[in-house]
């Protein structure tokens, strides 16, 4: 084996999973990221108007997605969107949860319509 290959063996398929899910969660910290920029709230103001600690917030923005559906709600609320914008980033990153938990209870608290098969 030359020293070229062992530097970049490929990763076990183990790991795939967990890549995945580390990239969707980045991927929906951007979007809130954006969308509270977009909302012209500084970090602090959007933590403080959603009712949430400011290392939560700063920890979604970097990729640590909340496990609670009234944190979505209260995010929702600091930025001054609609609950079904959150629900179809969550949607869109579902792979940043373990097990898609939320994918089919958002469908139902939302009036998006999600044409791909859950």
């Amino acid at each position: 084996m030359s020293t070229m290959s062992k530097m970049f063996a490929p990763l076990p398929p183990s790991y795939f999973p967990e890549i995945r899910r580390q990239s969707m969660g980045r991927l929906f910290g951007f979007c809130i990221h954006e969308t509270r920029k977009s909302a012209g709230l500084s970090i602090e103001e959007a933590a403080s108007l959603s009712g949430m600690a400011l290392t939560e917030w700063m920890a979604i923005e970097d990729g640590n997605v909340p496990q609670d559906i009234n944190r979505l709600r209260a995010m929702a609320e600091a930025m001054q969107v609609s609950f079904d914008k959150i629900a179809t980033m969550v949607l869109v990153c579902r792979g940043a949860w373990n097990s898609n938990q939320w994918a089919r209870p958002l469908a139902r608290h939302t009036h998006t319509q999600i044409n791909s098969p859950l």
